[in-house]
């Protein structure tokens, strides 16, 4: 029975579907304006196990990301959703390119490092200037029932008229309007300072803005909270079985999100929200002022494979903050280097027990009640040290480890593509075992040592010849 965290409610719920075995996911993607952080991807990695959890499981997962390429403005994620600039735009004059080249290079850049962190393609990967014809519905329909009011400078969402605003954090509105920040000079064309655009008319500090759209209140461009209510709704239906994101999106965009899906249809938006916490540098904050807001290229430029930032992600629950250091990441790449060694070792083995045997299925239970536990993969890769350190045989352990890696994406199975036996290895090892068969423990030694001359060490197990690459025994 899997078990998730769900942010509205705040408690861990037993997750059912509205239509099993069909799952609508809806995950809050990039914005394109420049390549993703390491803190982005721990958010778009813990949606990956979920889903990986969900197909493990048999569910059908109909899964839908969003890139937002306009209308996302720096000012957004401190609740001024009307203030900054849009960060397309941003990109698009740091580069000297226009908006749409920018936009365009970094969902490329997205969807070609997403491979290297195996993070499987949603189900659609859709942009938000698609849908501007949905957007702007969407926004007609909140006017028509007065949710929804125009100005000079766009058209605003009345919080005052959804009496559900802000359950998604438990905060009251009269508690928000308290929290607004004084510093922020208000704009006076709106009736409440936590208003928040649904559409900017390009005037005023927008006159200038490439990416623009006509519209019954003008040329203009939408909001960024309105694009996810419309990309998810028309994609997925009205009430989404699962909304993710990161714990940054939940007092603003998924707030936001709420009361203007919820006041079109009159219906519940998503029946479980999730949220992945922070990733922290150092011990401390990250952020591009301080240089240590490192991307995936990073990561790669460093000389690591990105499998090993998959597994240090691994190591912390998803609602947990995770320290990244390089020296942790070198840990972790220690820790799959062996991991994959082992693997490897137990891959050549084609018989030998049967992972249905009353040990082996303890183990397989283990693991999966972590997994249940609100997505635990750090007990789960607990359970497969504890496994590989059993006496369950190897061909046994190997086939619940590939098994358990459904979930877990680390690509166990191909640790034996990458270690298979050369032929002429190979042949060494069946010769050396019908001599020692035959108890001819001279020939023994003199093809062991010709194994190990090509490159290979070699032991005896009970349930038959272990051979890995030499490097492999700086992991053991």
């Amino acid at each position: 029975m899997l078990k998730i965290y769900n942010t509205l409610t705040r408690q861990k719920q037993e997750f059912i579907p509205l239509n099993p075995p069909n799952v609508s996911l809806y995950t809050c993607g990039p914005t394109v304006y420049d390549y993703q952080h390491i803190g982005n991807w721990r958010t778009f990695f813990f949606e990956d196990i979920l889903r990986r959890t969900l197909e493990a499981y048999g569910y059908k997962v109909n899964h839908v990301m969003n890139a937002t390429d306009v209308g996302h403005l720096s000012g957004d994620n401190l609740g001024d959703a009307d203030r900054g600039e849009d960060r397309i735009e941003k990109g698009a004059r740091r580069e000297g390119k226009s908006v749409w080249v920018v936009a365009q290079f970094y969902l490329d850049d997205f969807i070609k490092t997403r491979e290297w962190l195996n993070i499987l393609p949603p189900s659609k990967f859709v942009r938000a200037t698609d849908f501007i014809e949905q957007q702007i519905e969407l926004v007609q329909k909140l006017i028509e029932k007065e949710l929804a009011y125009e100005t000079q400078t766009g058209v605003f969402f009345d919080i005052t008229k959804f009496p559900d605003y802000g359950k998604l954090t438990g905060q009251k509105l009269i508690d928000k309007r308290v929290a607004s920040r004084e510093e922020v000079e208000e704009d006076k064309t709106k009736k409440n300072p936590q208003d928040f655009a649904l559409w900017f008319k390009t005037v005023g500090k927008f006159k200038d803005h490439q990416m623009r759209w006509e519209s019954p209140w003008g040329s203009g461009f939408p909001g960024w909270h309105i694009e996810c209510s419309a990309m998810s709704m028309s994609l997925l239906g009205e009430t989404l079985d699962i909304h993710t994101g990161g714990v940054d999106h939940i007092a603003i965009h998924h707030t936001n999100e709420i009361a203007q899906s919820e006041g079109a249809t009159g219906r519940e938006f998503a029946r479980y929200w999730m949220h992945g916490e922070f990733l922290i540098v150092d011990g401390g904050r990250m952020g591009k002022s301080l240089g240590n807001a490192y991307t995936l290229h990073d990561i790669k430029d460093k000389g690591f494979d990105l499998l090993d930032l998959r597994y240090l992600y691994l190591g912390a629950n998803y609602r947990d903050k995770l320290n990244f250091s390089w020296e942790s990441l070198k840990a972790a790449q220690t820790a799959l280097g062996r991991l994959k060694s082992q693997v490897s070792g137990l891959g050549s083995q084609v018989s030998g027990g049967t992972s249905q045997s009353e040990e082996a299925q303890g183990y397989k239970k283990r693991f999966f009640d972590s997994i249940n536990d609100d997505l635990n993969t750090a007990q789960a890769l607990a359970v497969v040290w504890d496994l590989l350190k059993s006496d369950v045989s190897g061909k046994a352990k190997y086939d619940l480890l590939i098994k358990f890696d459904q979930v877990l994406g680390l690509n166990l199975d191909k640790a034996v593509e990458i270690q298979k036996l050369p032929q002429n290895v190979e042949e060494l090892v069946n010769e050396r075992e019908e001599a020692r068969k035959q108890k001819d423990f001279k020939k023994s030694d003199e093809l062991r040592q010709k194994i190990e001359n090509l490159g290979y060490t070699i032991e005896d197990k009970p349930e038959g010849p272990k051979v890995n690459p030499a490097y492999a025994k700086f992991f053991l």
